[in-house]
């Protein structure tokens, strides 16, 4: 297949419920968002799996790897204060 003629990817994030975080589902062409929104709606909620879809494209999204965590994300360590052992919970809550 010629390179001028594949779509763009798109990433498909769909919401189940009101109040709920969007999950990736999946990914698929197309030639725009308006299109791709379109596709997912037919692709990933036939069955109303869902009240809101995200399309973005793939190479909008930037991530770090997997490899690097260790010098990516700064170890907690040396951060005390994120423990939640230095905090006082109230008599009523003390079983957290």
């Amino acid at each position: 297949m010629n390179q001028k003629n594949i779509l763009p990817l798109y990433e498909i994030f769909i919401r189940s419920k009101r109040g709920l975080d969007h999950k990736h589902v999946g990914s698929l062409h197309a030639e725009n968002s308006e299109q791709a929104l379109e596709y997912a709606r037919d692709v990933y909620t036939r069955r109303s799996e869902g009240v809101s879809i995200w399309v973005v494209l793939a190479s909008d999204i930037t991530a770090s790897q997997e490899e690097d965590a260790s010098s990516f994300y700064d170890p907690s360590d040396d951060k005390p204060y994120r423990h939640a052992m230095h905090y006082v919970l109230p008599e009523p809550i003390n079983n957290m």
